[in-house]
């Protein structure tokens, strides 16, 4: 698995960021069953930076915590098999790595809600990059339905990192 990380502002947590990100990744990916190595694109911006994403891409006028841009079309969520269909679309040609997609990340909201939540940065920061990641791999929230299968999959993967509240 491969983790590009850029933080674009000058905030730093106390635990290594790009480590976290990539054990929850890697948890993810695992658990979802991804039969390939993957690369994942991870941005730290602050709020007034995702509120321009945010903006820009999804045409909502505000800030937020995550935001996630699959590079994958899924049938189903966790299903792989179209990937090989498209190889020139998904995959990179020099590494042979999946492109699983962008995550950008407000470090503004990661303080203000483990504050809020009453939880670590580190435990704040992985529920965001899981969350994100689960997008990745083509799972939703817009119903209550695809909401509990998130909010059961996040609390499995960060339980067994040992992330915990």
């Amino acid at each position: 698995m491969t983790l590009y990380a850029e933080n674009e502002t000058e905030v730093t947590f106390p635990f290594d960021i790009e480590e976290t990100a990539t054990k929850v990744i890697e948890a993810v990916l695992d658990s979802e069953g991804c039969p390939y190595e993957a690369t994942v694109n991870l941005l730290l911006t602050d709020n007034e930076g995702i509120h321009a994403y945010n903006k820009e891409y999804r045409g909502i006028d505000r800030e937020t915590d995550v935001l996630s841009f699959p590079n994958l079309d899924f049938d189903a969520p966790a299903d792989f098999s179209k990937a090989e269909e498209h190889e020139a679309d998904y995959f990179d040609p020099d590494s042979g790595e999946l492109l699983l997609g962008d995550v950008i990340i407000s470090v503004d909201k990661v303080k203000e809600q483990a504050e809020s939540y009453g939880h670590g940065l580190k435990r704040e920061f992985a529920f965001l990059v899981c969350h994100s990641l689960l997008h990745l791999c083509g799972y939703d929230h817009m119903e209550d339905a695809e909401r509990i299968v998130m909010e059961e999959k996040q609390e499995k993967i960060l339980q067994e990192l040992g992330i915990t509240r």
